[in-house]
């Protein structure tokens, strides 16, 4: 009897033997096969404007070594003849190794979806969009490994409506335990769609401000005027009164001014024009009104109103700057005297 004709495990040697030679040399043909395409497409998705080859790679990227061999080893089993059960938990084992393929995968699309749209954002708009990006790329990665999870857990005849059900009461108790990072979470999402700010934003929350810098799935950080870095959770930061400088697109000015007691009439009657004659002609500037406003305690009032066309910061504190050097000049030019705060004692003699 020729020994390839022995049997063993109700398959002859020879089949083992053919068996075994397909699954190793399909699975060596197709490590190669992979190694030799992936790098020819990534050259081709260099130079090509299409977007199916750009999709292509992290396919192949994705590809793992051991799905290689779970399908070497299918078509290496077509040749034997296996016992029922046996043939079961392989058919088993083979599908999780497909649902697992399946989910890297996913994973590598929407990875790489997510980090060429991202690329994208930044290029165009300094990546005000990125954290939307991270936040749903994770959502539908989470989604998709729980569906396929699923899918796995019914092949293996797992009841799954009790499953879900035991897994409903148990996420409460999780959802409790995990609910502030949980709400970090949503409240990105939240800043993510809702935009109250984005990076780069000045922004000033309660007694801090300053520029933002980076916003996380769990927190933000902004740079504050003095140089530290400061550290808001989404949560609170949302549950807090944000003004936002960035989105400025004109700043209203009102200051006062005030003159002593016992000055002419005439002059106080030229203040406003005064005022006005020096605010007017001033570039991104747009003047509004100035009146006589209030008798004080100590001062004849006056009230100003000006418009800075521009959001700059710095432009309107020069712009103030101005105004306030200008007046000065002038009051001093017409004999008018500024107003501060003095108590006048008198003394009754007998």
């Amino acid at each position: 009897m020729d020994i390839l004709d022995k049997m063993f495990l109700e398959n002859s040697l020879r089949l083992w033997l053919i068996g075994a030679g397909t699954a190793i040399g399909v699975f060596l043909l197709l490590l190669l096969a992979r190694k030799l395409v992936k790098g020819r497409l990534k050259r081709l998705a260099e130079k090509s404007t299409t977007r199916l080859d750009d999709y292509l790679v992290p396919l192949l990227e994705g590809t793992h070594w051991f799905s290689i061999l779970a399908l070497g080893l299918w078509l290496g089993s077509q040749f034997l003849q296996l016992p029922g059960e046996t043939q079961l938990w392989f058919s088993r084992v083979l599908q999780i190794l497909l649902i697992l393929q399946l989910g890297f995968w996913g994973t590598g699309l929407i990875s790489d979806y997510i980090s060429r749209t991202v690329a994208l954002k930044i290029e165009k708009d300094r990546g005000e969009d990125a954290t939307t990006l991270d936040a749903m790329g994770l959502i539908g990665k989470i989604a998709m490994w729980v569906i396929l999870a699923l899918i796995a857990l019914d092949n293996l005849d797992v009841e799954i409506s009790s499953l879900v059900t035991s897994l409903g009461i148990g996420g409460i108790a999780v959802a409790l335990a995990v609910q502030n990072i949980l709400g970090d979470l949503f409240a990105s999402l939240s800043i993510a769609l809702d935009k109250p700010f984005s990076i780069g934003d000045f922004i000033v929350v309660d007694d801090f401000e300053g520029n933002v810098e980076d916003i996380g799935l769990k927190s933000t950080r902004v740079r504050s005027l003095s140089g530290e870095e400061l550290v808001f959770s989404n949560t609170d930061l949302l549950n807090s009164r944000i003004r936002n400088y960035k989105r400025l697109e004109k700043r209203r000015i009102s200051f006062s001014v005030g003159v002593v007691y016992g000055t002419a009439a005439e002059k106080l009657e030229k203040i406003p024009g005064m005022v006005e004659e020096i605010i007017k002609p001033l570039p991104n500037v747009r003047f509004e009104r100035a009146h006589f406003k209030n008798l004080g305690e100590y001062s004849l009032d006056f009230a100003v109103v000006y418009y800075v066309l521009v959001p700059d910061y710095a432009l309107y504190l020069d712009i103030q700057q101005q105004i306030n050097l200008a007046l000065y000049q002038r009051f001093e030019k017409e004999g008018i005297e500024f107003a501060y705060p003095t108590q006048t004692v008198l003394v009754e003699s007998e």
